[in-house]
């Protein structure tokens, strides 16, 4: 259920490597949320799926804040993640 780290660390550029890594945390935050939300999905008490869902919206500004910091660091990211947005609002006709 939860990933493994698709990348050997060790073969990374080391200029590469704080790219590399804020990636990987946000790899680790999405799995927490997919966790968290599954497990809110299982349970019938709402206290429990509340408290996952808690969790889950904690782990999203997690991944937000790993996001900022790549923005900060790789501007190729930053390129790209305005070209998917581009091409979602002209499908989606926006």
């Amino acid at each position: 259920m939860l990933s493994n780290i698709p990348v050997d660390l060790k073969k990374v550029k080391k200029e590469d490597l704080d790219k590399e890594l804020l990636r990987l945390g946000m790899i680790a935050e999405l799995d927490a949320v997919n966790l968290y939300e599954q497990l809110a999905s299982f349970t019938d008490r709402k206290d429990i799926k509340d408290l996952f869902l808690d969790i889950a919206k904690e782990e999203k500004t997690h991944i937000g804040e790993f996001q900022a910091m790549l923005l900060r660091d790789d501007k190729e990211q930053v390129v790209e993640l305005e070209k998917g947005k581009k091409e979602v609002n002209e499908m989606i006709g926006k």
